[in-house]
């Protein structure tokens, strides 16, 4: 019915939403303050020890800050109650002694109208129920139990089965005066195109009852029998009571379940729905045939705040995923996204179920992906990204998609973590990746008089060089140590081919001793690339060279080295995308990543076991340890005063 402009504005003045409330919670006395209407309680929509359900008893609005349920007093009724939006206003408004105002005839009409049809659906139901244990039902109750579905299950789900015949359920519904406007508005027969009686629309089908929110028949799912059917799978048509976009399959049971603590899954059929909620996974749903649409998405999230899609393991499955993700973008609010379980290849959860167990669909489902894990696998997988063009390509599809999200801070989480991603893909080496250099010509190398220096040596460049250097010296000269730093070894960028090039050689004979690795490099490299590494004045001074085979100290020396490079080129690559950043929304997460980046650098600068001696430099060049040369100094005119005078 319609009601006249004003009357819910009334209602709702006159009803107090923390009495209504009341009812159904017990308020925290710590966090309430009832002078002010401000009311917070444990939520009664989902189990929780704490008091995170808020009432603005004054605004009259109610919201959970972790299920996220929301709205006022005729909202809280409808979800706790079960009823209608006018049954609803009903409760209120008798509670607030205020009389219903009398009833548009049309609206009166079209509520008894919809009354009707959800009473044949149920005699539907009934009927269908009925013909599963009759003869012609034998090979549907054997392809159920072969399903793993016995007699129990069947009950509770009311399963049932469309005899193969054209007007068994229209003759079933005439014969108990039903109209047949009533039959053909619910779906349940459709008319001759050729003047005849209408026709059943679901026939040699195993029958499904869709339920809604409320648990009322609105619809069925019908699954053939015959392998030759057009349709493996078949839904009523829409109707006044059925539309398939705005509804999901065991809606109403998974709603309990997910608020008793169990997680939301979205499923793709019935039979996987039945499958993960008879193995203890009650808050299963699926679409009804058709990909998941907004209002179904906006319907899971009302449930739970992060579904989990739990998707068949083929190219199909992940298709509808990346589809998925597409719509939910613009959509996503704090604490309001998806995760992403996918099957083993080739199976979905009914499958997965009767292989391995309850016990492997809960491990598929610990290992969810966010979406954003999602988004980039799409982007991507199977391509290469070997030129500067494919790259920019694949930033701008990135920055496309991520801007399709419109809370700011999603947004720049978002392209945080493709930032990170991007950066193990194009700045950290995989093996899989390295081509090891083969050729023996030889190499076009800088003297070591240029690598050593001022014009080299100044710079960040120059440092990193030298660390390089020190670090691939220590390595050959003590060969233990490489399987020791193969990933940390695998991962370090080098700053000239020639590194490069022996970092690799390294890396493929992990296992050779010093004589066996010295041979590899001047066979396929060149004596000179080994000469040129050993003449570098900072290579040569470097404790772990004039110590070789010292395993201990190669240690030292890689680790040390090895942090104050990776420090360094963090703080490198955090200043690069700062640039970028600033190009954009510039906030305090910004200063902090520097920030963090700079006192990680300094952390790795500072080398405990750096010699902290005072020298002086002898009149030869030489280095004196300024304590030992004061002691000598001191010794000497000791002596000198001791001699006797002439």
């Amino acid at each position: 019915m319609s009601l006249p402009s004003g009357f819910l504005d009334e209602l709702r003045s006159r009803s107090s939403l923390g009495q209504v409330v009341g009812r159904k919670v017990i308020w925290d006395a710590r966090k309430s303050n009832q002078a002010k209407g401000d009311l917070w309680a444990p939520c009664p929509f989902h189990q929780e020890k704490t008091a995170s359900f808020h009432v603005d008893d004054r605004k009259g609005f109610y919201y959970c800050f972790g299920c996220h349920a929301k709205g006022d007093a005729i909202s809280f009724v409808r979800e706790t109650e079960n009823v209608g939006f006018m049954e609803a206003v009903e409760i209120l408004a008798r509670e607030a002694g205020m009389e219903m105002p009398a009833r548009d005839p049309r609206a009166q009409a079209k509520t008894d109208h919809r009354a009707q049809l959800i009473e044949v659906m149920e005699q539907a139901v009934q009927f269908f129920r009925l013909q599963l244990a009759t003869g012609p039902a034998g090979a549907a109750r054997a392809y159920l139990a072969q399903r793993g579905l016995d007699d129990a299950v069947r009950e509770r789900w009311e399963i049932g089965f469309a005899p193969d015949a054209w007007q068994a359920l229209w003759d079933h519904l005439r014969g108990k005066g039903v109209a047949e406007s009533l039959i053909l508005d619910a779906g349940l027969a459709r008319p001759s195109s050729k003047g005849g009686r209408p026709y059943d629309t679901f026939r040699n089908r195993i029958i499904f009852p869709i339920r809604d929110a409320q648990g009322r028949a609105i619809a069925f799912g019908g699954r053939a029998m015959d392998p030759g059917d057009h349709a493996k799978y078949l839904n009523s048509p829409e109707t006044a009571l059925f539309d398939k976009s705005r509804s999901l399959y065991n809606h109403g049971p998974a709603r309990s379940a997910a608020g008793k603590g169990m997680p939301l899954i979205v499923a793709e059929g019935y039979m996987d729905v039945i499958a993960l909620s008879e193995a203890g996974f009650g808050a299963a749903v699926a679409p009804l045939g058709t990909a998941i649409t907004e209002s179904q998405l906006q319907l899971l999230w009302r449930i739970a705040p992060e579904p989990l899609i739990a998707l068949d393991g083929d190219t199909a499955g992940l298709r509808a995923a990346m589809r998925l993700i597409d719509l939910a973008l613009p959509l996503l609010e704090a604490g309001q996204s998806l995760r992403f379980a996918l099957m083993p290849e080739g199976m979905d959860p009914d499958d997965l179920l009767r292989a391995k167990g309850a016990g492997a669909i809960q491990e598929v489902l610990d290992q969810a992906a966010p979406m954003v894990r999602l988004l980039w696998q799409r982007e991507t997988e199977g391509r290469n990204f070997d030129s500067p063009e494919r790259k920019a390509a694949l930033d701008k599809a990135l920055r496309d998609k991520i801007l399709l999200i419109r809370d700011p801070s999603i947004r720049a989480h978002y392209g945080s973590e493709i930032k990170r991603l991007r950066w193990d893909l194009f700045s950290r080496r995989g093996k899989s990746r390295r081509v090891p250099w083969r050729g023996k010509a030889p190499l076009l190398t800088a003297m070591p008089g240029t690598k050593s220096s001022l014009l080299v040596a100044a710079g960040d460049g120059a440092q990193d060089h030298m660390r390089e250097a020190v670090i691939l010296a220590s390595a050959i000269v003590t060969p233990p140590v490489i399987a020791e730093f193969e990933s940390e070894l695998d991962a370090m960028p080098c700053s000239d081919p020639e590194h490069a090039r022996l970092r690799d050689l390294l890396l493929d004979h992990v296992e050779a001793d010093h004589e066996t690795l010295t041979r590899e490099i001047r066979d396929q490299i060149g004596a000179r690339a080994l000469e040129n590494l050993m003449a570098l004045r900072h290579v040569a001074i470097s404790p772990c060279v004039r110590n070789p085979g010292d395993l201990d100290l190669a240690r030292m020396i890689l680790a040390e080295e090895l942090a104050k490079l990776q420090a360094r080129r963090g703080l490198n690559a955090e200043i690069a995308e700062a640039v970028e950043d600033l190009s954009g929304l510039a906030d305090e997460a910004l200063t902090w990543r520097l920030r963090q980046a700079a006192e990680a650098r300094n952390r790795a600068m500072r080398n405990p076991h750096e010699d902290k001696t005072e020298y002086d430099t002898g009149e030869n060049g030489a280095r004196i340890n300024r304590e030992e040369r004061g002691a000598l100094d001191s010794l000497l005119e000791r002596i000198r005063d001791s001699k006797p005078r002439k």
